[in-house]
């Protein structure tokens, strides 16, 4: 019987320390799309006093306009997808953008291209790494959704290894959770 007591209560711990290690994010769920818009933050987010639906957002996270900064020098399409924090769904304004890839891809099936994942500083690497692939798989699901063949894409993480902005604030942050589409 005291064999049995002792086993019980070590199940009991383990269990309790597997779950307290959870992650309340799911990165192994299918790569969503959105059509949500941005929301902007107040002072403070929306912890601090702010209301949902009243501009504020419940992370508390800046929204930060990188729309402009999309051109590739030499190219008609832009070559960068950005995402909202800790998130790896493909916002309604990058559509356009990845639209008119997947028109290029689908044309030139020879024409191969690569997405590369990536994700601001903030996390744990290996952490980091899974959200910069999810990142990643989703422009490049998007655009098998679009025709382009699984052969034309491949989809790799940096994780937080290779960020746009070396700087420690959200406008830095912003520009580093990316993804990347090269030509290859």
């Amino acid at each position: 019987m005291k064999t049995l007591r002792i086993t019980f209560m070590a199940v009991t711990v383990v269990v309790a320390t597997l779950a307290g290690c959870s992650s309340p994010v799911k990165l192994n769920d299918g790569a969503p799309v959105t059509d949500a818009k941005p929301t902007v933050v107040g002072p403070g987010g929306a912890g601090a006093g702010g209301a949902q639906g009243s501009g504020t957002s419940q992370s508390g996270v800046t929204t930060v306009d990188l729309s402009k900064n999309q051109n590739a020098a030499g190219s008609n399409l832009g070559r960068v997808v950005y995402f909202d924090f800790d998130s790896y769904v493909v916002r309604e304004e990058f559509r356009q953008l990845i639209e008119g890839h997947a028109k290029t891809l689908a044309a030139a099936k020879a024409k191969k291209m690569v997405v590369e994942g990536h994700t601001d500083e903030r996390g744990g690497r290996e952490y980091n790494l899974a959200l910069g692939q999810r990142r990643a798989e989703a422009v490049a699901k998007s655009l098998a959704l679009l025709g382009v063949t699984n052969g034309q894409v491949e989809a790799v993480s940096f994780g937080e290894e290779r960020p746009a902005n070396e700087g420690h604030d959200e406008s830095a942050w912003a520009k580093n959770r990316r993804a990347e589409l090269k030509d290859r």
